[in-house]
């Protein structure tokens, strides 16, 4: 449980810093479309701890992007004016 715990926030983390130093970065998509690229996959792995690792990784990744899911911001650049990183923006 605490190795799910922990694969969540460091997907989490990974795409907060990805928002905040790769956000700026024209024509390229959304760091949430690889979360969700990642649950998907995760769909179809056998061994059931690594299924649910992956899982728990892609979803801290959309998570750290949430936001830009509500507004259905899929491939434009963010611009970010306060860096913070705990957050969803």
């Amino acid at each position: 449980m605490i190795s799910y715990s922990l694969s969540a926030f460091i997907g989490y983390s990974i795409g907060r810093f990805g928002h905040i130093y790769g956000g700026q970065i024209a024509f390229f998509p959304h760091h949430l479309i690889v979360g969700l690229f990642l649950v998907v996959l995760s769909l179809f792995w056998r061994n059931k701890y690594f299924k649910v690792m992956i899982f728990c990784f892609g979803i801290g990744i959309f998570v750290s992007d949430f936001d830009d899911f509500l507004g259905l911001k899929f491939w434009e650049a963010d611009n970010v004016i306060v860096k913070k990183f705990w957050g969803f923006d």
